[in-house]
């Protein structure tokens, strides 16, 4: 059986500035380093999302933004599947993860939400664990609630890796749209952080 093009990649955060470099916005980052490696064809917004396209190895893609709060993310990646026709199992899913080391980069098929509210979400509403994620590794914090943790501001040294990781990330989304999701994995997968001091 052939494996699933990715169509749709969405990247999970919370609107505004306030939000807009936290560690739970990785999702966002990614997709504003895409559309500028990617001009914008096209953008338009509703309610519930931004979406836009942009070409990636000679493919046409949708890149969105929920405008929800992340933990009601999957009403706006249930209207892009639905709106667009285009099942859970072609939509890339961007977003931060606690379980992993800071900065390292893993991509699944399917498989749990592991406690992430905007998974959570996007898999009640779709009804489906097999939905595509690239996860970015942020850590678990040493002291703070994880709840403080996720929605707070990069530290300076964690800006400074910023770049690293996104072009890390970049490079991952590339490799699925020109090899498949299966040849990204055994890329991307056995490759610890490239950070330094992880």
């Amino acid at each position: 059986m052939p494996e699933e093009q990715v169509k749709i990649l969405v990247g999970l955060g919370n609107p505004g500035l306030k939000y807009q470099w936290t560690r739970h916005n990785f999702g966002f980052l990614v997709i504003d380093k895409l559309i500028s490696a990617y001009p914008l064809k096209e953008e338009t917004r509703n309610g519930l999302v931004w979406w836009g396209k942009i070409n990636i190895a000679h493919q046409e893609v949708i890149v969105a933004k929920p405008l929800t709060f992340m933990n009601l993310s999957g009403e706006a990646v249930r209207w892009l599947s639905f709106g667009f026709k285009i099942p859970p199992c072609q939509v890339l899913i961007i977003h931060d993860d606690l379980d992993l080391d800071w900065g390292r980069i893993k991509l699944v098929k399917e498989g749990g939400p592991g406690g992430h509210k905007g998974v959570i979400s996007i898999q009640t509403l779709l009804g489906t664990k097999r939905i595509p994620r690239l996860k970015i590794g942020i850590g678990r914090p040493f002291s703070e609630s994880t709840i403080d943790y996720v929605l707070s501001e990069f530290s300076p040294k964690e800006k400074e890796d910023l770049g690293i990781i996104l072009n890390q990330a970049q490079s991952a989304i590339e490799t699925i749209l020109k090899e498949g999701l299966n040849k990204a994995m055994s890329i991307f997968n056995v490759k610890n952080s490239l950070l330094k001091d992880n």
